[in-house]
Order: C-alpha cells, then structure tokens, then sequence
C-alpha cells in the first residue's frame, strides 16, 4: 500500500515535470516565431520608415494647392517618428489593398485615419488609439433628405474599404437595411462626393472629420446637409505586421509621449480647430 502511494506521487510529479517543460518549449517556439518576423533592424536601417496613405483623404492625409502632402496624419506621423530618430517615407496606396501592401513589405505601416476594428485586427497589429471619429450621411439639401429613414431606396456612396461600408455591410446593420441595396463603391471619397454633387448619388457614408473639412473648404458649404448615424465611435490606430513588436512598441511610446507635451493637440488646433478627441 506504501509503494503504491509512492508511485502514484511519483507518477503525479513526473507528469507536472513534463507539463511545464512542454510549456516552456512551446513558449520558447512562440517568441522565437514572433520575433523572428520583427523587421525592426530591417526597417529602420536607413533611419526610414515607409508610411502607406490615402493622399485624397482629407484632413488626415492630402495633398495641398503645391502637390505638398499635408494633415493631421501625415504631421503626427513624421512628428512620432522623428521622436523615435526616424523619417517618414510616404507612399501613395490603394485604400482597398492597404492591409495587402503591408504583408508584403512594400510599407512598413498604415497610418492615415486608419480605424481599429474586428475585422482589421485579424489582419494587423494596431497601435495605441490617438484620434477618434465616427461616421456621417453627408446629402446635398436638394436631396430633400432629413433623417436616416428618408435613405430609403436611395442611391448610396461609400469608399471600398473603408471602415463605414464595413459596418453597413454587416448582416443585419439597420441602415443598409433602410437604404435596401449595396452602396455604391468608390476609391476615394472625393470622388464619391463630386458624384453626389452631380446628381449621380443621393447621399455618402463618409467619415465625420472627412465631411467637415471637405465642405468647409467647398464654394458654397450652405448647399450640404450632414445626418448623424448609429455606427458608434471610430478609434484610429497606427496598423502594422504582428510581428513587428519593437516597432508598435516604440510608437505606442512616441505617441504617449506627444499626448503628454501637447504635440498631438497643436497638430489637431491646425487641423479641426479643438484639442485632440
């Protein structure tokens, strides 16, 4: 009875011996996995990061009256990475194949009102959230469209690959279900505006901060109409490759450090007129 006790302890502590040494292989092959696919000492040694945008999306990323890239984006981002003791290198990408153009290394990150959802972090690694936005209808108020309700069998606009058509196109999502069909898409929101301005679309789903800045800057901002939606909150992240740890590590550092010394609110003054939201 004595030996059989002995055993069976014996057994117990020879099975939690294996447990944790398959724990700590495996663990040792998952941080070796991981890391063996951060890019940082590849990325950053010419001091150059490459940033992929939407160069049409405005006030995030455009280009001004000179051909310059300008915003709120593309100032935050050369700010952050200059406090990491590196440059931004802009490339112009198709919105629609972002996550595409980051998988195969041709940029090192996207960051132009990039917002942080289920469906991207499945894709990517997100940054620490620093600006937040939410979606519009913007109309033109000859469309004689008050309300969300008013959308019904109404022709669409929204940008492919943007965070509003992802929301819409969610099952069940109620506006597509008061519109009743697919919107109509587009690669850049401008180019869904100036339809709408013709007469080729009844309305846009667009970004908040988009609309404003857009119609703001239009000959006659009277002639637009802008109705709230129920899409909730948009969260812009940094998005980057999953294996690259030391990168989003170090910018999740930069970016805390531009909220801290007021660099984010004097970018976000010039842009939208208020402190950072």
């Amino acid at each position: 009875m004595i030996k059989s006790k002995i055993n069976w302890r014996r057994q117990i502590i020879g099975n939690g011996i294996v447990i944790i040494v398959l724990a700590l292989i495996g663990g040792f092959f998952w941080y070796r996995t991981v890391h063996s696919q951060d890019t940082w000492r590849q990325v950053t040694a010419d001091k150059t990061v490459v940033v992929g945008v939407d160069d049409t999306f405005v006030p995030m990323g455009f280009r001004n009256a000179q051909g310059d890239l300008v915003g709120y984006d593309v100032e935050l981002a050369r700010a952050t990475l200059k406090k990491m003791g590196l440059k931004a290198d802009f490339q112009t990408i198709d919105w629609s194949m972002k996550e595409t153009e980051l998988k195969t290394g041709h940029i090192d990150m996207i960051w132009n009102g990039y917002t942080k959802n289920a469906d991207r972090k499945k894709k990517v690694a997100f940054s620490d959230s620093y600006h937040h936005d939410h979606q519009v209808i913007v109309t033109m108020k000859n469309q004689q469209i008050n309300k969300l309700n008013d959308l019904k069998g109404k022709r669409l606009g929204a940008q492919t690959g943007s965070s509003g058509l992802l929301t819409y196109n969610e099952q069940g999502n109620s506006l597509r279900k008061t519109v009743g069909s697919d919107a109509q898409q587009y690669d850049t929101f401008d180019k869904a505006l100036n339809d709408l301005q013709v007469g080729r679309l009844n309305a846009v789903l667009i970004d908040a901060d988009y609309a404003g800045y857009y119609i703001a800057h239009e000959k006659d901002p009277e002639a637009f109409k802008t109705i709230q939606t129920n899409f909730g909150t948009d969260a812009y992240g940094v998005g980057m490759r999953k294996g690259d740890v030391t990168l989003r590590n170090k910018v999740n550092d930069a970016l805390a450090e531009a909220k801290k010394d007021g660099t984010i609110d004097k970018i976000s003054q010039k842009y939208f007129g208020t402190d950072n939201k």
